[in-house]
């Protein structure tokens, strides 16, 4: 297996959700209610990535990795194994709810799954923020008390972002995304989210949103403090290490190139500018592509691009 795998799109509708996956990256949308999120990468028994083009075009990811585990993941894998991370586009246009992801010590007893995530971000509007951790000395009473009295924003870190910001939001960490950003979202393959505070908003159906404030206030890990913001930068470097995967930023100047050697293992390459190339097939701003164990990949620049190349997670 030589070729890297590209893979449709699933939209997924949101209440927060935008247009801006098409005004963008020119996606083309499925018309109606707003899409929030597009899962680019996913093996999960209720969505499957399947792949785009090539000799295995409409084949599912679950089933390539069934039939082609030693290829695609390494000669070590289980081929029952999902695939570790779940990569997806969101388009924030409003702002998300305050939320938690339960960590590895706490998720079984909920009856979820762990979840550490990287945000990327792609586009943001001026005066564009993120909420990530709690504010110090914020401990489980006084922000249950906020919680229940509408004031839960004061006691979360608050952070501006512009584009090409990076940020590692482990499990555990309270979390939410404002209004007018963007996100590439590399995270492992979990979909447990706990709401703790939606901000008094209504759902698609006019209906407040499900809240899920106890399995939230058991999630939080409370002496963790909140994480470092990568700022943009013109140059190559690691954006986001934790035990579930590494990311690199690797900046490619016209007619540069960038080589990941095969059989060592399988890799994510993200577009987040610009245009590259694999051989004959070019992979536009916005495609996540999955390179297997046994590719050995060549991509090309034709211009100044920006990719993301997500390892160590298998």
């Amino acid at each position: 297996m030589q070729e890297v795998l590209q893979f449709q799109p699933l939209y997924q509708e949101r209440v927060w959700g935008g247009r801006r996956l098409h005004s963008f990256l020119g996606r083309e949308l499925p018309p109606g209610p707003p899409i929030g999120e597009s899962w680019e990468i996913v093996d999960r028994p209720e969505a499957q990535s399947r792949v785009r083009g090539g000799p295995f075009n409409g084949t599912s990811l679950r089933e390539l990795i069934g039939r082609h585990a030693a290829k695609v993941m390494g000669p070590d894998w289980d081929p029952s194994a999902r695939f570790p991370l779940l990569v997806k586009w969101l388009d924030c246009s409003e702002r998300l709810s305050l939320q938690v992801h339960p960590p590895a010590s706490v998720a079984p007893s909920l009856g979820g799954e762990s979840k550490t995530e990287n945000w990327y971000v792609a586009q943001s509007v001026p005066g564009a923020s993120l909420f990530v951790g709690l504010k110090p000395g914020v401990k489980r009473a006084r922000f249950a008390k906020a919680v229940a009295a509408d004031t839960a924003e004061e006691c979360v870190n608050k952070v501006s972002v512009a584009s090409g910001d990076s940020i590692l939001v482990r499990s555990g960490q309270v979390h939410a995304i404002d209004a007018g950003n963007l996100i590439l979202e590399i995270q492992q393959n979990s979909d447990t989210t706990y709401r703790i505070y939606d901000w008094g908003r209504a759902g698609l159906d006019g209906k407040p949103r499900q809240l899920h404030v106890e399995e939230s206030l058991r999630s939080i890990l409370w002496d963790e403090g909140p994480p470092d913001l990568v700022r943009a930068a013109p140059t190559s470097g690691t954006i986001a290490s934790c035990d579930e995967f590494t990311i690199r930023r690797v900046v490619l100047a016209r007619g540069e190139s960038l080589r990941l050697p095969g059989r060592d293992q399988p890799r994510i390459l993200s577009v987040v500018a610009g245009t590259v190339t694999a051989g004959a097939r070019s992979i536009p701003p916005g495609d996540n592509v999955l390179i297997p164990w046994s590719a050995d990949a060549q991509f090309g620049a034709p211009e100044l691009a920006i990719v993301l190349v997500t390892e160590n997670f298998a």
